[in-house]
């Protein structure tokens, strides 16, 4: 007979039974053991966020043009194609590295170099120093998702260190808010962005650091001295040189040139260029070119094809102390005129020992202010000089006229006339010993035998592939040198291919390449 007292008083038996064996478990386990709590974390802020208010404002600045601009910074690499040294030129020691008969002049090399640019133009054209792209036969140009495109030099300059390159795509381009750099003023905060990484693909993409304008028209005389040195300028023209630095603190690394200087508007004020440094890398000192004078120079590379370089005809230094009390110089500041050249355009209007203080409305402090003043203007132009003449400021009008530069544009060259060679691949043909040496039983088709250094090839690691079979370009089958030449002949620049490969155990591997 059923009782419900009974029942009830079994289930809280086993009730019971069924804790105590649970606790027992538990206890084996160590669960019911002292427990160690997590540390308790405090993440609030030590100071209040009034107190720093005004430093979290200007890191949002930060923040917020560094989101702006560097959608339109590039990466730039740069190949040149430079002359191996002959064998008769190598110490004795080290000939037997050399692989090229005696004299026999060692084949062309490539080298890559790279460099940082940014986007002026919805339609592709893009900012970069001059020795970023100088001499180079094939430039390419990596954007921030990942793509890159071949650049066309549109024209350098190597008297202010400005090139100008364009890539040529069917889409509007983010491109920077140019700025007035004669605005400027020291001490202002600025950011330096770059897009250092080497290689098709970095860690180091897309540098941003902060700093202040230090000083204005730095006169460093590198240009002067590179061209000096260089045979093709020499002594007569090199001082045409226009050197006019903006100076900063922010972190200026190689691989940064070319990238933009912005104020906390987004605006471009100048190119990162330079640094000054005993080791080759940053030690505080950062020089950009202003962008009034890039600007100018870049207009002339797009319409004309090179620069029109205008000059007053004159030799002219600083003014130092001693200068500024004989002349009657209200303050040691200005220029010196040592000489005018008879035939030029100062001729009957500036005499030697004349210190031109002012150009139209703008004071003149130095020497490389008045050349970038001057470089910002065009031949014919005139321009009202405000000059100290025996210890008395009276005023002049001088019309420029043409520097004697023939300042011919770099193109990038024609790549090579062999297809195989444009991507950078040399094929051979198998035979029966190679076949062996290889590990195939089949000794017929072709196999991969070298990658030129700084090829699209290498680019995209095909050198791993050398010792394969190269069986297919895109659809077409391959088994023989000929049969590799016709398949990329037809290829266009941009265009894609597909390199199929086979290893000895029977896999296979396929790599797609852009043809330059």
């Amino acid at each position: 007979m059923y009782d419900p007292l009974k029942a009830k008083a079994r289930v809280v038996m086993y009730a019971a039974t069924a804790a105590l064996v649970g606790i027992g478990i538990a206890a084996g386990l160590g669960w019911t053991s002292t427990s160690h709590a997590m540390p308790l974390l405090n993440e609030v802020g030590q100071v209040s966020e009034a107190a720093v208010r005004p430093a979290l404002d200007l890191s949002d600045a930060f923040t917020n043009l560094a989101d702006a601009v560097t959608p339109a910074v590039v990466r730039i690499e740069s190949r040149r194609t430079a002359q191996a040294r002959d064998r008769e030129e190598v110490p004795q020691q080290f000939r037997q590295f050399f692989d090229t008969p005696e004299g026999t002049p060692a084949p062309p090399q490539s080298q890559i170099s790279g460099g940082s640019g940014f986007i002026v133009s919805s339609d592709g054209y893009i900012l970069t120093n001059n020795h970023v792209v100088e001499g180079a036969t094939d430039v390419r140009v990596y954007f921030p998702d990942r793509r890159y495109f071949q650049a066309r030099i549109i024209g350098t300059d190597p008297f202010t260190d400005v090139a100008v390159i364009k890539v040529d795509v069917d889409e509007t381009l983010p491109a920077m808010v140019i700025g007035d750099s004669d605005r400027i003023k020291v001490g202002e905060w600025i950011l330096a962005i770059g897009n250092p990484g080497f290689g098709a693909s970095t860690q180091l993409d897309f540098t941003v650091t902060a700093g202040i304008i230090s000083a204005r028209g730095r006169g460093l005389q590198l240009l002067q001295r590179d061209l000096f040195n260089d045979p093709r300028y020499g002594a007569d023209l090199s001082p045409y040189a226009i050197e006019d630095f903006i100076q900063t603190d922010a972190v200026i690394n190689p691989g940064n040139s070319g990238g933009p200087m912005v104020n906390l508007r987004g605006q471009v004020v100048g190119i990162n260029s330079a640094i000054a440094s005993t080791t080759g890398v940053y030690q505080g000192y950062g020089f950009a070119i202003p962008i009034n004078l890039a600007r100018r120079i870049m207009e002339d590379l797009v319409e004309y094809g090179h620069v029109r370089r205008p000059r007053i005809g004159v030799t002219i230094e600083e003014i130092e102390a001693e200068d500024a009390e004989q002349y009657g110089l209200p303050s040691v500041s200005g220029v010196l005129v040592q000489a005018v050249d008879r035939s030029g355009p100062s001729a009957g209007a500036l005499r030697p020992e004349d210190v031109i203080v002012r150009l139209d409305d703008e004071p003149v402090g130095y020497v490389s202010e008045l050349q970038a003043e001057i470089a910002e203007r065009r031949p014919g132009d005139r321009v009202r000089l405000t000059v100290y003449r025996a210890r008395q400021s009276i005023q002049v009008e001088v019309r420029l006229g043409d520097a004697p530069i023939n300042d011919v544009p770099a193109v990038v060259a024609e790549a090579a006339t062999n297809a195989e060679e444009r991507l950078g691949i040399n094929v051979e043909a198998l035979d029966a010993q190679r076949a062996q040496d290889l590990g195939f039983s089949d000794p017929s088709g072709v196999i991969l035998s070298e990658v030129a250094r700084g090829s699209a090839a290498e680019r995209r690691n095909i050198n791993n592939y050398r010792g394969y079979k190269l069986i297919r370009i895109n659809d077409a089958e391959i088994a023989t040198p000929d049969d590799v030449r016709a398949a990329l002949v037809g290829a266009a620049a941009g265009e894609i291919v597909s390199l199929h490969f086979l290893h000895p155990n029977g896999d296979e591997r396929v790599v797609n390449v852009r043809m330059p």
